[in-house]
């Protein structure tokens, strides 16, 4: 017998999911300082930093990172928020999840793969590598 979720829960799970993809870094954050899990993620493994970075929230990855969200948590396709970064051309989230110790190398494709297979010369350069 499988657990059906309380709706409620759901629907604030929703919320917070939406706060990270629009950016809305003071309202994600309350809930973060007040017991979300900094590192939660949804029902395809993606966690607010990765919708976060896919949006281009720069403020946000930086917000989540300070209350220990991990840079590199990988979704259920294997991509990082770095990666993802990479394939929006997201140059503020970029350096910001390098400086919250994000891996180039890490996920797949990982960051490194990204920016090869967009011919992103720049950040294969940033992340110290040809």
């Amino acid at each position: 017998m499988s657990e059906v979720p309380d709706p409620e829960v759901v629907e604030l799970a929703t919320k917070i999911f939406d706060l990270a993809r629009q950016g809305r870094t003071e309202a994600l954050v309350a809930y973060v300082d007040a017991g979300v899990p900094a590192d939660l993620t949804n029902d395809r493994g993606d966690s607010l930093v990765m919708l976060a970075a896919y949006h281009g929230h720069a403020g946000t990855v930086k917000a989540l990172l300070a209350r220990g969200a991990e840079a590199d948590r990988v979704n259920d396709r294997g991509q990082t928020p770095l990666a993802g970064a990479v394939f929006k051309g997201g140059t503020d989230v970029i350096k910001v999840l390098l400086e919250g110790g994000a891996d180039p190398s890490a996920g797949t494709p990982s960051a490194v793969d990204t920016a090869r297979m967009f011919d992103k010369k720049d950040l294969l350069e940033l992340f110290g590598v040809n």
